[in-house]
């Protein structure tokens, strides 16, 4: 388990749809070490903090094995490291390889997974396609976020390290699919 791409944004204005809208999904990739602070890592900040950021969603991860897949869904997309709106672009973790709780060490930080991410319309702001957000819960990537239990260090190539397993009752996986399930069926 690695760290491809560590990749931070700002909050900013776009047009969407005729309308102003604050979003910091447009992520870019850091050449070298940043600091993680407890509410997200340097240069990052998230535009909406009643749906991302916080304490229990400070950094976002997403697998880069997932992005094969949006490559052949999405052909004409531009799709880098960073473009799901992550923190983190990793290496060998999957959503059905941790859990809420798990502990992981990454340079001199260490995190908490918490909770998968539930996608927002600003996904499809990103993708400049309206159906997006389906098309995500359809797929189940849907990454995990961490909190950060220890301030420090890390850069791209990082090794991710799996220091405690919480529990294998739940994986963000299994969490994301009863979400998702929950969801459909609200009126």
């Amino acid at each position: 388990m690695r760290i491809l791409s560590v990749n931070v944004g700002l909050p900013r204005e776009i047009s969407w749809r005729g309308e102003s809208v604050l979003t910091s999904i447009f992520k870019q990739p850091l050449a070298g070490p940043v600091a993680v602070k407890t509410m997200n890592i340097d240069g990052d900040r998230q535009a909406d903090l009643t749906v991302h950021g916080g304490l229990h969603k400070a950094v976002y991860v997403y697998p880069d094995e997932h992005y094969d897949f949006w490559r052949n869904e999405l052909p004409l997309a531009r799709l880098e490291p960073g473009a799901f709106g992550e923190n983190l672009t990793a290496q060998n973790v999957l959503e059905t390889d941790v859990g809420p709780g798990d502990t992981l060490a990454i340079g001199t930080a260490l995190f908490e997974v918490t909770l998968p991410r539930m996608p927002c319309f600003k996904l499809g702001i990103r993708f400049d396609r309206p159906d997006m957000v389906k098309r995500f819960w359809i797929s189940g990537r849907c990454g995990f976020y961490l909190a950060v239990t220890r301030e420090g260090t890390i850069a791209p190539g990082d090794e991710i390290r799996l220091t405690r397993v919480q529990s294998r009752s739940q994986t963000i996986a299994d969490v994301f699919a009863a979400r998702g399930a929950r969801s459909r069926t609200r009126p």
